[in-house]
């Protein structure tokens, strides 16, 4: 008896597989770079390239998180009890409220789901030696609750201290929530969630990889980085919570980070953010604690929750807009740097306009194949006026923009596609000179530290190193 129509049959459905695969990519990918790389990857590698583009490249998550964030879990997307900064910002006086600044403020009002609030206060906190002290005091002295977001949570000496903090407020009678990315949680052994759940702490983890259910995620990725305790204090930044970010004085080794205690009405749109994450994660829709609005300090700050649920790119465009309109200088200090072209253009076009603009990378980085990538682009910026430095070790992971002497936008996301299209951040954008001078300082401080990168050294890699940078940025898209 003949199978070979089973053979048929079987080419059949692959080739039907790769068209199919390459038409949906076609019909619905925004970028037609990436749409390219996946028609022909599906169509050049039957079976393996529309299984990939099915895993990797699709995201099946936003029609769910639109629905989410619309309201379907019940919570409101501006709490009234918050929105107190109209009348404020009326009388502040502050210059990002002239013309020049005007268009700004009118994108981040459109793009954004929250509005700017007055009355905070935000402390810097550097390194986990600031920041994990003030973290598990705020937890100890917590009456109502706790709300913890972080995308890695070690099971290290650090780790424990945080499960043995959060075990005694479940003890007390706090209601108490920790939601940790199921990707994240591998970067330690044994999982925080089995202490966490020795401890009786009320734990999730987000994505985790099923067969079922919502999938294999490898992309989409909670990177969010919140505590929220009693709605009235909040932490953010870019600090995971490990060992690794206790540093000694005259250590190369371990990772430099900031991080940010804040007081104020934002803490509530900080403690939607979290509730809106958790809601979506187990289907329990919590209300939280809604303190009476109380002003701590003069910030004006705005919570940006973005991710690829969102209808728009929150942080692309924002950061887009805030350059177009930077009028003396532009610092940013990124781990992770992989513009994509409107970006470049961006900083670019701030840099032939006369505004000084500084990018402090870090020397040597902890990811190769990124650095590799971002090597490749540098030459780019430094033709313009851009200025380059590279940061000497321990490797500094802090996420950082400052503008002029008023802007700063601080949080978990970095400057690359993972972090501006396919993980879930979270941000704050504070209006404040006195933050701005304080965060300067200590921009100038790394960077004074630095060695500044030249064209002649970047046009001077040998030609084995150039070719395997622009190898890497090839990938640039999907790092």
């Amino acid at each position: 008896m003949s199978y070979k129509w089973l053979e048929y049959l079987f080419w059949f459905a692959l080739i039907g597989c790769g068209l199919l695969t390459a038409l949906h990519a076609l019909l619905y990918k925004r970028d037609p770079r990436a749409a390219l790389g996946w028609i022909v990857t599906a169509l050049a590698v039957p079976g393996v390239g529309p299984l990939l583009y099915w895993l990797l490249g699709v995201n099946r998550i936003r029609a769910l998180g639109r629905g989410w964030q619309e309201g379907g879990n019940g919570l409101p997307l501006r709490s009234a009890a918050f929105c107190v900064w109209s009348e404020e910002l009326a009388g502040s006086g502050l210059p990002f409220q002239d013309d020049w600044y005007a268009p700004y403020l009118s994108l981040a009002d459109t793009v954004t789901r929250r509005p700017l609030l007055g009355g905070n206060a935000v402390e810097i906190l550097i390194n986990g030696n600031a920041a994990f002290p003030a973290m598990l005091k705020a937890i100890h002295e917590a009456r109502n609750n706790v709300y913890l977001s972080s995308y890695i949570f070690e099971s290290n000496a650090t780790g424990r201290q945080f499960v043995e903090a959060l075990t005694r407020a479940v003890q007390r009678g706090v209601e108490v929530r920790v939601l940790i990315d199921a990707l994240g949680e591998c970067y330690s052994w044994p999982p925080i969630s089995r202490l966490l759940a020795r401890g009786k702490v009320p734990a999730a983890r987000f994505l985790p990889f099923s067969l079922g259910g919502r999938g294999l995620h490898f992309n989409l990725r909670n990177h969010r980085k919140l505590l929220v305790v009693d709605g009235r204090m909040g932490f953010s930044g870019g600090m995971n919570i490990g060992g690794r970010h206790l540093l000694g004085p005259a250590s190369d080794s371990g990772v430099k980070d900031l991080h940010f205690r804040i007081e104020g009405p934002v803490v509530g749109q900080m403690q939607d953010a979290f509730l809106e994450d958790w809601g979506f994660t187990t289907g329990e829709h919590l209300t939280g604690s809604r303190p009476p609005v109380e002003h701590f300090g003069s910030a004006m700050c705005r919570g940006i929750s973005a991710g690829p649920n969102e209808d728009f790119e929150k942080l692309h465009w924002l950061l887009t807009g805030v350059l177009a309109v930077a009028r003396q200088r532009v610092c940013i200090m990124t781990p992770y740097f992989i513009p994509d072209r409107g970006l470049i253009t961006a900083l670019n076009t701030a840099a032939l306009r006369g505004v000084e603009v500084h990018l402090l990378l870090p020397e040597r980085n902890n990811l190769p194949l990124v650095q590799w990538a971002s090597r490749a682009y540098l030459w780019e910026f430094l033709q313009y006026g851009v200025r380059i430095y590279w940061q000497p070790p321990p490797f500094d992971h802090s996420k950082l923009l400052l503008v002029d002497n008023i802007y700063c936008l601080v949080g978990s996301a970095n400057l690359d596609p993972r972090s501006l299209r396919l993980n879930f951040e979270f941000n704050l954008e504070v209006y404040d000179s006195a933050l701005n001078a304080r965060l300067a300082a200590h921009f100038d401080a790394c960077r004074n530290a630095s060695r500044p990168v030249t064209l002649e050294e970047v046009d001077g890699r040998s030609l084995p190193a150039k070719m395997r940078d622009a190898a890497a940025k090839l990938f640039s898209p999907y790092l």
